[in-house]
């Protein structure tokens, strides 16, 4: 990786903070392609003297990317959205930005393109965000054929908006939403020896395969300069797939709290998302619960971190050291509800 000059766009973002840490570990020279560079310069500190540059660059302006991928040797594309504002949207960042990177990389010779995508990504999907992840993949091939594709699934860690947001959030409530179960309890009479059994979450609910956010960098790292791994797609997932159900219980463990895990049939989620989606930055919209619909976990038959010779990290094995400042004090342990 020394002497490599990496550009990366959307690299003042989560993904991006650890991949940009990483590369520079490794020696390479990195270029931090954001739109406002004054706010990557705490970036800087991350690597020697001049290591990392912070380039001003916006992907929906492709006179804007030039400067950032002249003389680069790879470049990563992490910039996506996951809700909607003004000219932000899923078509300007996903799928035309997608392809603008991808062509100035090719203009300027560059030798590896990682672009980052998402598990689901279907231009038949009801949800835009999946349709517009695939046209952007479908943009970036033709641009750059070469190109390597990485669709991660939930990405977890110390500064994520997932765990952090629930956890979060289960010190304010004594509920806890689990995603995608039934409607209705399900009634279940004279099984297991028993009269009746009330069944309220079904299957569990929506399944992830949460991964962590390190083995994403690292499996990008692994892809630049590997020969085997251009014009490949590969599907991030961590070693375990959880229900909604269980990524709760995993969740209070970690916080050591105790709460009514409430099932919410996708009916009403999709209410809620419609009316949230009029404001900015809204916890939840209409098109999320369109993509919470479809299990995000990684393809039968897909190629996955072990491809890119990275072993996957237990979540078990990360979530307390960033989730322990949410725990009820003099608390070490608690299970669910």
């Amino acid at each position: 990786m020394a002497k490599r000059i990496v550009t990366v766009f959307g690299g003042s973002g989560f993904i991006g903070r650890h991949l940009v840490r990483k590369l520079a570990a490794a020696g390479a020279i990195v270029r931090v392609a954001v739109r406002d560079p004054e706010d990557a310069r705490y970036m800087m500190t991350m690597g020697d003297v001049g290591q990392i540059v912070p380039f001003a660059a916006d992907v929906k302006r492709p006179e804007t990317l030039s400067a950032a991928v002249n003389g680069a040797t790879s470049v990563v594309n992490l910039v996506g959205l996951l809700s909607e504002w003004g000219q932000q949207n899923f078509d300007n960042i996903h799928a035309q930005g997608a392809g603008n990177v991808a062509a100035a990389a090719k203009a300027a010779g560059v030798q590896d393109l990682v672009q980052i995508s998402a598990i689901g990504a279907d231009e038949n999907s009801e949800a835009r965000y999946a349709q517009t992840k695939a046209a952007g993949e479908a943009a970036v091939k033709a641009a750059f054929p070469g190109v390597t594709i990485i669709r991660p699934s939930v990405v977890f860690g110390a500064e994520d908006h997932f765990f952090n947001y629930f956890a979060g959030l289960s010190r304010f409530t004594w509920v806890m939403p689990v995603f995608g179960c039934p409607g209705f309890p399900i009634f279940k009479w004279f099984q297991d020896d028993t009269a009746l059994q009330i069944d309220f979450y079904g299957d569990g609910g929506t399944k992830f395969q949460p991964v962590y956010v390190g083995d994403v960098a690292d499996g990008i790292i692994a892809s630049l300069g590997s020969d085997a791994a251009k014009g490949q797609t590969y599907e991030l997932g961590g070693p375990t797939v959880y229900s909604s159900v269980e990524i709760m219980k995993l969740l209070l463990e970690n916080v050591a709290r105790k709460r009514i895990l409430a099932p919410i049939p996708f009916w009403y989620l999709a209410i809620v998302g419609w009316f949230l989606q009029k404001i900015p930055a809204p916890l939840l919209t209409y098109d999320q619960v369109k993509l919470l619909e479809v299990d995000n976990v990684v393809g039968e038959g897909a190629k996955t971190l072990a491809d890119l010779g990275v072993a996957a990290t237990p979540a078990e094995a990360i979530l307390p050291d960033y989730l322990t400042r949410f725990k009820r004090v003099g608390h070490e342990v608690a299970s669910s509800v």
